[in-house]
Formats: structure tokens, sequence, C-alpha cells
């Protein structure tokens, strides 16, 4: 993953004893590191790096109500929250479920952009892309056609791993990505005819109508808890007769939660209810891995869907 996020205080006195909390953290010292921070804190007010590394050391020494305490004074402190405090607190079931921050989104894979390839598929063993082009393969033949489409739209594109797999099989791909450090990755690989900085729902509902044959989102859905509002743009831009193909975490219940990993996780029988609320026929809902965390392989979602 990529470095921690930190922001300045503006207060070099405060921003020194927030890296030897940081050092200490993670030599295993936590109270001697939670005490620094209240130090740095007690400097600046609003540091919300401070705050936040806080919230974290509380949750790891068991005294969650402090640790909410804490997440949301980084919240306030800053209300883009970059570090996800709002995450957090959903975690900790102090908030409700909601949209994920696009701060913390963009921050995110901006700082992952420059090795993100390289820790994907070799630190997590990656492989969403060659997973949907197997079950996009099958759902064509399913139906006795060809698996070529002239027009795709990359969702959450990142670097153009996706466009990578499905290179040979489309003629113009367009990817959409929140991040500009990623946008940039794909635009090296020359890939794609268009790439736009946009979140996801805001690029489709730019596009217009039957605009698309095919629509992909390969480890892109699991930033979205409200699948309904994508899947019904997705609907809208893809020409009839066209596939949608994604990948999910999945969880075991009914609904959507928010993981250790900050991602969301839905369920199976959420993801049929949603894409029969937008519209969508279901071809394919897989239960298959696509990705390792600590080396385990984490429970996944393999989903294919048609606009009749």
């Amino acid at each position: 993953m990529p470095a921690r996020l930190f922001l300045s205080s503006g207060d070099l006195i405060a921003d020194r004893r927030y890296e030897f909390a940081r050092d200490l953290q993670l030599k295993g010292d936590l109270v001697a590191a939670a005490d620094l921070l209240e130090q740095a804190i007690e400097l600046a007010p609003a540091f919300v790096s401070a705050w936040f590394t806080l919230g974290e050391i509380r949750q790891q020494l068991g005294e969650r109500e402090a640790a909410i305490a804490a997440f949301r004074k980084a919240w306030e402190a800053d209300a883009s929250d970059p570090h996800g405090a709002s995450l957090k607190l959903m975690r900790l079931g102090a908030e409700q479920l909601s949209a994920m921050p696009p701060a913390y989104v963009r921050t995110l894979f901006d700082q992952y952009a420059p090795r993100f390839d390289r820790a994907l598929i070799d630190d997590l063993g990656y492989r969403g892309p060659s997973v949907l082009f197997k079950a996009v393969l099958a759902a064509r033949h399913a139906v006795k056609k060809p698996a070529f489409f002239k027009r795709a739209i990359d969702l959450g594109c990142g670097t153009g791993l996706a466009a990578s797999a499905f290179a040979r099989e489309v003629d113009h791909f367009t990817g959409i990505d929140l991040s500009p450090g990623m946008i940039e990755k794909a635009k090296a690989i020359g890939l794609y005819a268009e790439l736009e900085v946009n979140d996801m729902l805001a690029g489709l509902r730019a596009r217009p109508e039957a605009c698309a044959d095919l629509v992909l989102a390969a480890d892109a859905m699991v930033y979205v808890s409200d699948l309904i509002p994508v899947l019904t743009e997705i609907r809208r831009v893809l020409a009839a007769g066209g596939l949608l193909a994604f990948t999910l975490e999945r969880n075991s219940g009914e609904g959507v939660i928010i993981g250790e990993g900050l991602r969301y996780a839905h369920s199976a029988h959420y993801v049929r209810n949603s894409l029969m609320a937008a519209g969508l026929a279901l071809s394919q809902l897989e239960e298959q891995s696509f990705r390792n965390e600590n080396n385990m392989p984490v429970p996944g979602l393999v989903v294919v869907a048609a606009k009749s």
C-alpha cells in the first residue's frame, strides 16, 4: 500500500512530535506514541494527521470511545476527509454507512500510482482483469455472440490493467478514474482513445445514451456503497445487448458492509436486487477471489449483466 498520508500542521515542533510518535507506534509502544500525539495536538489543535493517527492508536489499545472522539476531530479538522476518518467511524459503528469521501479515494490512488501495478500484482496476487475477461468470454459464448466490442468504458480504470486484458477485443476504450496520478499512468500504455479524471457516476452521466457496448469495473465498485445509481447510469450508456462486467468483495450477509481495509463488501443478494432495480439482466454471478490480503484469498464476486 502507499505511504501513510501526512499533512503538516504548520508547526515544526508539532510535526516532529508526530514523527516521533509514528516511530513509537511502529515499534509497538502505543501508550508513549499516544502521549506524543496529544502533545502535538496541544501545539496544533487542528492537526488532522495527528488526530487520525491518535484514533488508530486508541483503537489498537481497545479504547473505542476515545478512538471515535479522535476520528471525529480528524474529520472536523478537514471536512474533505483525505485520511478517511469517516470510514473509520463507519467501521466502529459510530456513523451510518455512506459514500466514500472523494478526497480519500483520490489521495489514496495518487499516492499509490507510482507502484500500483507492482504492488497489486506481485504483493496481492491481483487477477481481476483476467477473471473478468474469462467471465465476458463465457457470457458471450452462452448467447452465441463474438466477444468483440466497438466501444468500451473502463470505470476506475487505474493504470489500465483491464484495458490491457481486453485490448484485442475492443476498438475504442474510454477510461474514467478519480485519480489524476492513475490517469497519467494509463496514458502511458496507449490503449485508451479517451481518458477522463472524474468520479465514475459523474463521468457516466456526462456520456450520451447507448454509447458503449461494454462497461468494465475491475476492483472499482469496492469503493461504491450504493450500487444502484451507478448501475442505472451504466444501463443508460449501454447499447442494447451490451454487457457490464465487474468485481466486488463479498460479504455473507444481506447488504453492504465496510471491511477492515476500508473497502465496501457487497452480498450476492444485494447485487441481484441492485441489478434488478437498475433494469439489467444478470448473466453470471460467481463467488471467486480476485486478490489476496495477508496471503489469503479475499472473498469476491464476479458479475456479468446485460442490457436487453
